[in-house]
């Protein structure tokens, strides 16, 4: 199998786009010559080069806060590299989750890449800060696994009854209506939608008989 030489500029450089593999967020973008291209495939953490000080360094090697790699892509023309990740912490030095939570008016901008990242991000600060104000997430948390599992076999029920000749619409709507409530639950777990979102990808290519038999134990087994 032939292999893809990047297309090094006349320092020997390229552009890395770091993206992060679970959420398809763009979080950073440095430089990379051969040497830290090398590096971060032989160790799986990102290198990259620093044209300011003329030195190798690794995302977060003193933060912590480092690039785990998934895999590493190159575009069309091969004149810049992508960098599927899975980050520990926030890629920026900011503390920001990613380098680009801003507009060109220098106004804030969301940084969530999808819409399960951005209510992942309101039910954590529903769950973590009281503000006094009524929230019905809030109220779900409060009262506990009880009424969590009970809202999402509810929603379950009412999405099963839609699902096979309901309107599209309906359907829609019972389902964005399961898919918060089991939200809630893992915001509840603290585990984050970025873990199910790895399983599925996971499972891609995969049979389903084998996937079956590879699945964790029930509680209960």
């Amino acid at each position: 199998m032939s292999t893809v030489e990047p297309l090094w500029d006349e320092r020997g450089l390229v552009p890395a786009v770091a993206q992060d593999a679970a959420t398809g967020a763009v979080l950073m973008v440095a430089w990379m010559n051969r040497e830290a291209l090398a590096l971060t495939r032989t160790t799986g953490f990102a290198h990259f080069w620093s044209r300011s000080r003329g030195a190798m360094w690794k995302k977060g090697e003193t933060s912590g806060h480092s690039l785990a790699l998934v895999d590493v892509r190159v575009d069309c023309d091969a004149d810049t590299i992508l960098l599927r990740v899975r980050p520990a912490g926030p890629a920026c030095h900011t503390g920001a989750p990613t380098c680009f939570f801003r507009d060109l008016d220098d106004a804030p901008v969301a940084t969530a890449a999808t819409v399960f990242d951005a209510l992942e991000q309101v039910i954590a600060a529903r769950r973590d800060h009281a503000t006094g104000e009524k929230s019905y997430t809030r109220s779900l948390l409060d009262k506990g696994w009880p009424k969590i599992l009970a809202k999402i076999a509810e929603e379950q029920g009412e999405l099963a009854a839609e699902l096979p000749e309901g309107p599209d619409d309906k359907v829609i709507y019972e389902t964005a209506d399961l898919l918060f409530h089991v939200m809630v639950g893992l915001g509840a777990r603290r585990i984050p939608f970025a873990r199910v979102s790895e399983e599925l990808a996971r499972r891609f290519g995969v049979s389903g008989h084998v996937e079956k038999a590879a699945r964790p134990p029930k509680a209960t087994e």
